[in-house]
């Protein structure tokens, strides 16, 4: 219980700027061990830089990291090469060594390797050259780098470019088994639907600014629901639930009740007046839905 509290990661006042453009803008975020977060947001907002200054790799203007209550800076990163796994961009891989060579070149032990090649199921070909891989075997050796030594920490970069979709179902259950043996995983990625299904907690960034950080739940608790309605007389019906005070308008060849309402009212509503029905869906917004209003709502 006590590992679970505690703050694997701590990001103060992180600043960046390259030349005149500002990069990070007084970037704040916290979170604990054994949680899977979301970094999202638009291209350029200022994702891999972050990523970069959690790993030592970028000096920043101002503001601190730390990762277990260590410092961590381009001088200071003694606690990324323990306990730290990390995926950024792309594979950093040799083209003449194997699979298994460059996975030796990292591990500690021949089980940890022989673990990690058995998870992402890469048997077939871990011993060819790294030249004869294809993007997604490419992709999957990086990750398998990344998580070879069971860090504490692993930070992955669009880690499901390349992949297919039984190779992304098979991380996104690697991942959750070791978020649950303890392992934090901070993960940015666009495929939000993917996302969505495994992560605690999402941070949105746009334009070098944390906007948002909440958890799942809490995002959830904050989506919009609506109600979709198809009729045999759509037009019949929307003045029916308008004259009935329904928030309803029409949208292709269904009506749409934008707030939710008790479903059986609605309904007698319609059959009162003999309308047939045709389909009935509930909607909730999905996490990309959400966090696209957000962004909008922001420039607007």
């Amino acid at each position: 219980m006590q590992q679970v509290q505690e703050k694997m990661v701590r990001v103060v006042g992180l600043r960046k700027t390259f030349g005149h453009r500002i990069v990070l803008r007084d970037v704040n975020f916290e979170f604990s061990a054994g949680k899977i977060i979301g970094l999202v947001g638009p291209n350029g907002a200022g994702k891999t830089t972050i990523m970069k200054a959690l790993l030592g790799l970028m000096s920043t203007d101002a503001g601190n990291v730390r990762i277990l209550g260590q410092p961590v800076s381009v001088n200071t990163h003694t606690i990324v090469t323990q306990q730290v796994g990390a995926l950024i961009e792309r594979p950093a891989i040799y083209p003449f060594l194997s699979g298994w060579q460059q996975l030796r070149l990292m591990a500690t032990s021949l089980e940890q390797m022989t673990w990690v090649v058995q998870a992402l199921q890469m048997d077939a070909y871990i011993h060819r050259p790294a030249k004869r891989y294809s993007l997604g075997m490419k992709q999957k050796l990086g990750i398998a780098m990344a998580l070879v030594n069971r860090p504490r920490l692993v930070i992955l970069d669009e880690p499901m470019n390349g992949l297919d979709p039984q190779s992304v179902k098979r991380l996104r259950h690697l991942i959750v088994q070791m978020a649950g043996e303890g392992t934090t995983f901070l993960i940015s990625s666009h495929i939000l639907s993917e996302l969505e299904k495994i992560i605690d907690t999402v941070i949105l960034i746009d334009q070098g600014e944390v906007l948002l950080q909440r958890t799942m739940r809490q995002l959830r608790e904050s989506t919009r629901q609506s109600l979709a309605v198809r009729t045999t007389e759509n037009a019949r019906a929307l003045r029916v639930l308008l004259q009935a005070d329904y928030p309803v308008t029409q949208r292709g060849s269904d009506l749409i009740v934008t707030k939710p309402v008790a479903l059986t009212p609605l309904l007698q509503a319609l059959f009162a007046a003999h309308i047939q029905i045709l389909k009935v869906n509930q909607h909730q917004e999905d996490l990309e839905t959400v966090l696209l209003r957000l962004l909008a709502e922001r420039k607007a």
